[in-house]
């Protein structure tokens, strides 16, 4: 294993903790004591280290996990994670067996998948939570179906511990689209009230995921399902966040200055000669780029980073492995200094640094690469 200081010799990722167990008790003020957080440790745990996270998680209580694919929850498996951990997404018929092996739970997708369950040769029951699709439509069986819905609970190759929807708007404050959330939420109330009058057991209840969980907390399920926001970020500046809890960013992005260097006036830097120097700069190359998940397009957006606790723009192209910024106004920046890229200031936040690439946060954390090590914040 690498030592502390070769982790950190190019661009890292530093995860505080702390922070992550703030903002699980953050979270838990405004829920019912009925109501458990299922987290969301899908995509790598939005770029922030599947494992870390998961495994911190474990340790301060939190006993559901969610994931995207099979995959993800067999790694979570054999890394000795506990908890009931349900894939949030498709598997493919022939890969069940590992869903049984590995003891995760699968979504039932809607009434085709699981008739096609039916004739499969499984080991054992499939534990598994149902799906309906109260208007996102994406996946679940519609929740007008009812006769398609109630033979899902039927078939008896399934060991159905749950039942849930997604919610689509429920980060709007557009009125339009706080009443289509209130829709959904009545849809979906109402088909759980049909099924359990007509005798099936839905398992545990679960509707809300971040946003769901702050704008419309009146609400008592089993689980809230907790993604972006337990990460202490918002989805983008504009989401609609009414609670406004007490959050704080887990994560940081970090590199270092790999040379400093002057240029003068009609100088050009990077690809394309995209910025020239109006005057006599002074500039640094920073280890990092579009290959670690900072976005390209990012590039000539006035993007500031950090150095020496002073802001530095980001000029010219952004490179797979490399940037460059201006630090004219910095005082003794050397090679080796480091750069900070996201952390928890306005400037450099998750959500600013996603407004200016044109996209929303979870995608960027999520895209942040392979490359980048997890270390663990010095307490």
């Amino acid at each position: 294993m690498k030592n502390i200081s070769l982790l950190k010799d190019r661009a890292w990722i530093e995860i505080d903790l702390r922070n992550l167990e703030d903002n699980i008790q953050e979270i838990k003020k405004i829920l019912s004591k009925k109501t458990k957080i299922m987290a969301v440790v899908k995509a790598n745990a939005y770029g922030h280290g599947d494992l870390l996270i998961a495994k911190e998680l474990e340790r301060i209580g939190i006993e559901d996990f969610a994931v995207a694919t099979v995959e993800e929850g067999i790694k979570l498996r054999k890394n000795n994670i506990k908890g009931n951990i349900l894939i949030l997404g498709f598997t493919n018929f022939e890969d069940l067996k590992y869903v049984i092996e590995y003891d995760l739970i699968q979504t039932i997708i809607d009434y085709n998948y699981s008739e096609k369950i039916k004739v499969l040769e499984l080991k054992s029951k499939l534990k598994c939570h149902i799906k309906i699709d109260t208007g996102m439509n994406r996946i679940g069986e519609k929740y007008e179906e009812l006769e398609k819905i109630s033979k899902i609970y039927e078939n008896k190759k399934l060991n159905i511990l749950g039942t849930f929807s997604h919610l689509c708007v429920s980060d709007s404050s557009v009125a339009e689209d706080i009443e289509f959330t209130k829709e959904q939420i009545k849809r979906f109330d109402e088909c759980i009230k049909k099924l359990k009058d007509n005798g099936y057991d839905t398992g545990k209840i679960h509707l809300q995921s971040s946003y769901g969980t702050v704008n419309y907390n009146n609400l008592c399920y089993d689980y809230v399902r907790m993604g972006i926001l337990m990460y202490g970020v918002d989805s983008s500046i504009e989401s609609y966040n009414l609670k406004r809890l007490n959050l704080k960013p887990v994560l940081s992005l970090k590199a270092r200055i790999t040379s400093v260097k002057k240029i003068y006036k009609n100088d050009s830097v990077s690809y394309g000669r995209t910025y020239i120097a109006k005057n006599k700069q002074k500039i640094a190359s920073v280890s990092i780029g579009y290959a670690d998940g900072l976005p390209r397009n990012v590039s000539n957006k006035g993007l500031l980073v950090k150095v020496k606790d002073n802001y530095a723009p980001v000029i010219g192209r952004i490179c797979m492995d490399q940037l460059s910024i201006d630090v004219s106004n910095i005082k003794e920046v050397e090679v080796g200094d480091i750069v900070t890229l996201i952390g928890i200031e306005k400037e450099i936040s998750v959500e600013e640094v996603a407004s200016k690439s044109g996209t929303i946060s979870n995608e960027l954390l999520s895209r942040l690469g392979y490359r980048l090590n997890r270390i663990i914040k010095e307490k």
